[in-house]
């Protein structure tokens, strides 16, 4: 069904999670190290990629950092810390997901499925409305969006968005001058069985603002409403 880059150096974890995948149809292709995972992952780039964040040669944030600097394929993380600052700092950096070990095999499964549908990755319903709406192009001033291609442009510029990202600017850019919370955005961008608190999805707000100003340090169509949520400003 997809094919799925796995880079963790715990031998037991490869193979179990490795034997989860492909009993759900997937290709597995491991790696046991930061530094050859990156290059496998530039140079044949999956559907989706796992990364473990401490590994030898190069830890999985430093793999994700320069990963998307070429590239914006879904990626979940896995830590075994319990610190709060590292999940953030994954969100910063460009992460879809995080999942903390110890972790089950079927939550990893369900977790993989979400990002692969949000990617676009196993498709979707053509008759279903909501599936319908969520692939149409959109055109909101300087901003164009085209689902199918998941590709995002700024006044003719392309913008390169994360599916987390695209998710949630186009949510927003749905409905110009209306007001999204952080829940109405955590539903857009997320299954539901995937659970993310509100600083995540105001990392990846952040990260999306400083990607368009990159382009046009003016931008600054996603407003903030402190306490409500954001919305999208069509100049």
């Amino acid at each position: 069904m997809a094919n799925i880059t796995l880079v963790d150096d715990d031998e037991n974890i490869v193979a179990s999670v490795s034997l989860a995948l492909e009993s759900h149809g997937h290709k597995v292709t491991a790696y046991h190290d930061g530094a050859s995972g990156l290059e496998a992952l530039e140079t044949t780039p999956p559907d989706l990629a796992i990364l473990d964040v401490k590994m030898p040669r190069m830890d999985g944030m430093e793999v994700l950092r320069r990963l998307r600097q070429t590239s914006n394929l879904p990626v979940i993380m896995l830590t075994s810390k319990d610190e709060e600052i590292d999940e953030i700092l994954g969100f910063n950096l460009g992460a879809d997901d995080y999942i903390h070990k110890p972790f089950s095999q079927r939550l990893l499964i369900e977790r993989v499925k979400a990002l692969l549908r949000r990617a676009g990755v196993e498709g979707l319903d053509p008759v279903d409305p909501a599936a319908a709406e969520a692939g149409k192009a959109i055109k909101r001033g300087k901003l164009s969006m085209d689902p199918a291609r998941h590709e995002s442009t700024w006044d003719g510029k392309p913008v390169k968005l994360t599916v987390t990202e695209f998710l949630l600017l186009q949510a927003l850019a749905q409905r110009p001058g209306f007001v999204k919370s952080r829940d109405n955005l955590m539903d857009a961008a997320y299954d539901d069985q995937v659970y993310v608190d509100d600083r995540t999805i105001d990392s990846h707000v952040k990260r999306m603002r400083k990607k368009f100003r990159m382009v046009d340090p003016e931008f600054d169509a996603i407003e903030t409403l402190y306490g409500v949520g954001y919305r999208y400003r069509e100049s």
